[in-house]
């Protein structure tokens, strides 16, 4: 894809995100690889009303290549995870109410409630409090994105990385979907995770 098809998938898919709830008012920030650096969501910004004009293309140093607006705050954590992680080429931080339950209590997401879950995360852990768009947030998150493609923010967020912005929007409606469903199981009173037997079963469909 050309840079405007790209800007055109994040807009779509920025869009979604906003009406499915995972980033409401002006939270939240998306990006995809292009070339040595990234096209970015620019600061203040809704995903639900994205415009080309509202992404910008940085570099590998988070300098301006591109744009009239300025970046997210949070542009080093997604350089610093394209620059650590090869294979991933769209990241997505946003701030879905009950995932980010999770992170405000400080509790990974590690229960096996559901196959999709176990086969796509297993468990999602919560990164150490920093403020938003410091370099101590840079560090904790992108230490927990080396080996998953999610992780929870404390007191924050979430953030997902992949190998395209369609499957970022995927693995945030997972994970969000997943923290919704324990939470209602919870107030039900009786939370049946899988059986070790049956995470088996689906860890070995991966290979």
């Amino acid at each position: 894809m050309n840079i405007d098809e790209i800007k055109d998938e994040l807009i779509k898919y920025g869009k979604m995100l906003f009406v499915r709830g995972l980033s409401p008012s002006t939270s939240g920030n998306i990006s995809a690889r292009w070339g040595d650096g990234c096209i970015i969501t620019a600061t203040g910004t809704c995903l639900g009303d994205l415009t080309r004009e509202d992404l910008v293309l940085i570099d590998n140093t988070g300098n301006l290549v591109e744009g009239t607006k300025k970046p997210s705050s949070e542009k080093f954590l997604h350089i610093e995870i394209y620059n650590t992680r090869n294979d991933i080429n769209a990241v997505a931080h946003t701030h879905p109410p009950f995932s980010t339950g999770f992170a405000v209590a400080g509790q990974d997401m590690d229960i096996p409630i559901t196959p999709e879950f176990v086969y796509y995360f297993g468990k999602i852990p919560v990164a150490k409090y920093a403020p938003p768009g410091s370099i101590e947030l840079v560090q904790y998150t992108a230490e927990m994105i080396k080996n998953a493609n999610a992780a929870l923010m404390a007191n924050h967020g979430l953030i997902v990385c992949a190998e395209n912005i369609k499957t970022t929007f995927y693995y945030t409606d997972t994970i969000e979907t997943t923290a919704q469903i324990y939470l209602n199981a919870s107030k039900l009173g009786n939370v049946v995770t899988l059986s070790n037997d049956d995470i088996e079963v689906i860890n070995n469909m991966k290979r």
